[in-house]
Protein backbone atom coordinates (compact mmCIF):
# COMPACT_ATOMS: atom_id res chain seq x y z
CA UNK A 1 0.00 0.00 0.00
CA UNK A 2 2.74 2.46 1.02
CA UNK A 3 4.65 1.72 -2.22
CA UNK A 4 1.68 2.71 -4.35
CA UNK A 5 1.34 6.04 -2.53
CA UNK A 6 5.04 6.80 -2.93
CA UNK A 7 4.83 6.17 -6.66
CA UNK A 8 2.28 8.99 -6.89
CA UNK A 9 4.35 11.20 -4.61
CA UNK A 10 7.40 10.75 -6.84
CA UNK A 11 5.27 11.41 -9.92
CA UNK A 12 4.12 14.67 -8.32
CA UNK A 13 7.77 15.57 -7.61
CA UNK A 14 8.63 14.94 -11.27
CA UNK A 15 5.75 17.11 -12.48
CA UNK A 16 6.62 19.97 -10.11
CA UNK A 17 10.30 19.82 -11.09
CA UNK A 18 9.49 19.83 -14.82
CA UNK A 19 7.11 22.78 -14.42
CA UNK A 20 9.68 24.74 -12.42
CA UNK A 21 12.34 23.96 -15.04
CA UNK A 22 10.07 25.11 -17.84
CA UNK A 23 9.47 28.38 -16.01
CA UNK A 24 13.12 29.05 -15.16
CA UNK A 25 15.12 27.21 -17.87
CA UNK A 26 18.14 27.19 -15.56
CA UNK A 27 18.91 23.47 -15.98
CA UNK A 28 18.70 22.89 -12.25
CA UNK A 29 15.44 21.19 -11.35
CA UNK A 30 15.44 18.96 -14.43
CA UNK A 31 18.00 16.71 -12.72
CA UNK A 32 15.64 16.29 -9.78
CA UNK A 33 12.91 15.34 -12.27
CA UNK A 34 15.18 12.66 -13.76
CA UNK A 35 15.84 11.32 -10.28
CA UNK A 36 12.13 11.38 -9.57
CA UNK A 37 11.49 9.18 -12.61
CA UNK A 38 14.02 6.69 -11.25
CA UNK A 39 12.30 6.84 -7.87
CA UNK A 40 8.91 6.02 -9.41
CA UNK A 41 10.33 2.65 -10.38
CA UNK A 42 12.27 2.16 -7.14
CA UNK A 43 9.15 2.92 -5.08
CA UNK A 44 7.66 -0.32 -6.41
CA UNK A 45 10.36 -2.23 -4.53
CA UNK A 46 10.45 -2.66 -0.77
CA UNK A 47 13.02 0.10 -0.19
CA UNK A 48 12.31 2.11 2.96
CA UNK A 49 11.23 5.74 2.60
CA UNK A 50 14.42 7.16 4.13
CA UNK A 51 16.51 5.21 1.61
CA UNK A 52 14.30 6.40 -1.23
CA UNK A 53 14.86 10.00 -0.16
CA UNK A 54 18.63 9.47 0.20
CA UNK A 55 18.84 7.82 -3.22
CA UNK A 56 16.74 10.62 -4.74
CA UNK A 57 18.96 13.33 -3.25
CA UNK A 58 22.19 11.48 -4.08
CA UNK A 59 21.29 10.88 -7.71
CA UNK A 60 19.88 14.41 -8.09
CA UNK A 61 22.95 16.16 -6.76
CA UNK A 62 25.28 13.84 -8.67
CA UNK A 63 23.48 14.72 -11.90
CA UNK A 64 23.38 18.39 -10.96
CA UNK A 65 27.08 18.71 -10.19
CA UNK A 66 28.43 16.37 -12.87
CA UNK A 67 26.11 16.74 -15.85
CA UNK A 68 24.94 20.36 -15.61
CA UNK A 69 28.40 21.93 -16.06
CA UNK A 70 29.00 19.82 -19.16
CA UNK A 71 25.65 20.80 -20.66
CA UNK A 72 26.12 24.50 -19.79
CA UNK A 73 29.58 24.46 -21.40
CA UNK A 74 28.11 22.91 -24.54
CA UNK A 75 25.32 25.50 -24.66
CA UNK A 76 27.68 28.46 -24.17
CA UNK A 77 30.14 27.34 -26.84
CA UNK A 78 27.38 26.93 -29.43
CA UNK A 79 27.87 29.68 -31.99
CA UNK A 80 24.91 31.21 -33.73
CA UNK A 81 24.81 32.89 -37.12
CA UNK A 82 25.13 36.27 -35.43
CA UNK A 83 28.42 35.24 -33.82
CA UNK A 84 29.72 34.45 -37.31
CA UNK A 85 29.82 38.23 -37.92
CA UNK A 86 32.81 38.55 -35.58
CA UNK A 87 35.89 39.46 -37.61
CA UNK A 88 33.92 40.56 -40.68
CA UNK A 89 34.19 43.96 -42.31
CA UNK A 90 31.21 46.31 -42.15
CA UNK A 91 30.47 49.71 -43.66
CA UNK A 92 29.41 52.40 -41.17
CA UNK A 93 26.26 54.03 -42.59
CA UNK A 94 25.45 56.20 -39.56
CA UNK A 95 28.19 57.85 -37.51
CA UNK A 96 29.02 56.18 -34.20
CA UNK A 97 29.87 58.55 -31.37
CA UNK A 98 30.77 58.10 -27.71
CA UNK A 99 27.19 58.51 -26.48
CA UNK A 100 25.26 57.62 -29.64
CA UNK A 101 24.81 54.26 -31.31
CA UNK A 102 25.37 54.14 -35.03
CA UNK A 103 24.57 51.75 -37.82
CA UNK A 104 26.68 49.53 -40.02
CA UNK A 105 25.91 47.42 -43.07
CA UNK A 106 27.26 43.89 -43.35
CA UNK A 107 28.35 42.23 -46.60
CA UNK A 108 24.93 40.64 -47.00
CA UNK A 109 23.26 44.07 -46.86
CA UNK A 110 21.75 43.84 -43.37
CA UNK A 111 21.98 47.03 -41.32
CA UNK A 112 22.88 46.53 -37.66
CA UNK A 113 22.95 48.83 -34.66
CA UNK A 114 26.54 49.24 -33.56
CA UNK A 115 28.80 50.89 -31.02
CA UNK A 116 32.49 51.65 -31.03
CA UNK A 117 34.84 49.24 -29.28
CA UNK A 118 36.65 52.16 -27.69
CA UNK A 119 35.34 55.63 -27.10
CA UNK A 120 36.42 57.02 -30.46
CA UNK A 121 33.98 58.35 -33.00
CA UNK A 122 33.68 56.37 -36.22
CA UNK A 123 32.37 58.54 -39.07
CA UNK A 124 29.92 57.46 -41.73
CA UNK A 125 31.58 55.75 -44.70
CA UNK A 126 34.33 54.12 -42.61
CA UNK A 127 35.09 50.42 -42.96
CA UNK A 128 35.07 48.71 -39.58
CA UNK A 129 35.76 45.26 -38.19
CA UNK A 130 33.25 43.51 -35.92
CA UNK A 131 35.09 42.60 -32.72
CA UNK A 132 32.14 41.28 -30.73
CA UNK A 133 28.38 40.82 -30.87
CA UNK A 134 26.35 41.84 -27.82
CA UNK A 135 22.72 40.80 -28.30
CA UNK A 136 21.66 42.57 -31.49
CA UNK A 137 24.39 45.22 -31.35
CA UNK A 138 27.70 44.92 -33.17
CA UNK A 139 30.79 46.22 -31.42
CA UNK A 140 33.19 47.47 -34.06
CA UNK A 141 36.52 49.19 -34.43
CA UNK A 142 37.70 51.26 -37.36
CA UNK A 143 39.91 49.35 -39.81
Amino acid sequence: MFGNIMMWVWLAVVIVCVVVELLTTSLTTIWFAFSGVLMIFLSKTQIALQWQILIFLGVSFALLFVTRPLIMKKIKTHKTNVNALEGQEVLVVKTISKFQKGEAKTKNGVIWTCVSEGEEEIPEGTIGIVTKVDGNTLIIKAK
